[in-house]
């Protein structure tokens, strides 16, 4: 097997410290992956990894070898990149995570353009609200609305979402227009749920003197994807609190209707990360500056 290669291999081990996860992330069959590992520890005489039935580690030896092996695989990067100048030279997979909502409305109508530059950049395109790994994952770069709590991830701060309360007509016509947020002790939310800790997420709001308030929402739907929640809110499930800019059909048509005005959530923070250790190959760098722009566009941001 190449140097290269076997190389890479042993860097996906390393990263999602499984044999088995490695092998799905790099599409190969776990023997390739296997033989692959065995065949570097062979060569050096070392023992690169540790092995159990629950976890992969690296030894001492083997965090050396990854510091070394990245050095390189990065420089080989680089090489292979010295074309981005010309979009048509620029080649290789780049793996993207997008909140449904954002991917939908903005990211994937912009794709054909982008593709049209680019010829021979292969996208993998998760569409997801749930938290993912991006070195475990091997997920090159990723949108994240609100407060990042990753200390390992770089972040480039794209947008300020406003967010607003809406409801759908029917929900209204039942259960009446709240006026106050004392008024939602009486009122159904869709609430949304934390996929990391199966928790509902409480209700912030910041009044025109910057107070805020936090407020647990009674609900009988709790969902964990924006197009779920946004489809029980328009079924007249309850209230929920989302971006405005996302939602402007809806208001416009009447399907939806703000309520509370005068109290909504704090902007949504809107970034682009990519992890720390990881090198922002020119090919991630330009998606990284196309998403950007996309989402820059579409003003979504204040």
């Amino acid at each position: 097997m190449d140097q290269f290669k076997a190389m890479q291999i042993f860097q996906a081990v390393a990263d999602c410290k499984s044999f088995t996860q490695a092998a799905e992330r790099l599409d190969l069959p776990k023997p390739s992956v296997t033989n692959a590992v065995q065949a570097i520890e062979q060569q050096l005489g070392v023992r690169l990894l540790q092995r159990t039935t629950r976890k992969v580690s690296l030894t001492v030896e083997g965090a050396q070898y990854l510091e070394r092996c990245t050095a390189l695989l990065n420089d080989l990067d680089n090489l292979n990149g010295l074309f981005a100048g010309d979009g048509r030279l620029l080649s290789g997979t780049v793996r993207i995570d997008l909140p449904e909502r954002l991917a939908h409305l903005y990211v994937i109508p912009a794709l054909p353009a982008f593709c049209q530059r680019h010829p021979h950049l292969q996208l993998r395109l998760g569409s997801t609200d749930r938290y993912v790994d991006l070195v475990g994952e091997g997920i090159d770069c990723a949108v994240r609305g609100g407060t990042l709590r990753d200390s390992t991830l770089v972040a480039r701060r794209v947008a300020a979402m406003e967010q607003i309360n809406v409801a759908a007509p029917a929900y209204l016509a039942r259960h009446g227009r709240p006026q106050t947020l004392d008024d939602l002790r009486h009122h159904t939310a869709v609430n949304f749920f934390s996929s990391q800790s199966g928790r509902d997420l409480d209700w912030e709001y910041v009044d025109a003197d910057g107070a805020e308030r936090t407020l647990p929402m009674r609900s009988q739907v709790s969902v964990s994807g924006t197009d779920a929640y946004l489809a029980c809110c328009l079924a007249g499930l309850g209230l929920i609190q989302m971006p405005r800019q996302s939602l402007a059909p809806l208001l416009a048509s009447g399907e939806l209707e703000e309520v509370l005005p005068q109290w909504r959530p704090a902007p949504l923070p809107l970034n682009i990360v990519y992890a720390h250790n990881r090198h922002l190959s020119p090919r991630v760098r330009v998606v990284v500056d196309w998403l950007a722009s996309v989402l820059e566009q579409q003003n979504v941001s204040e």
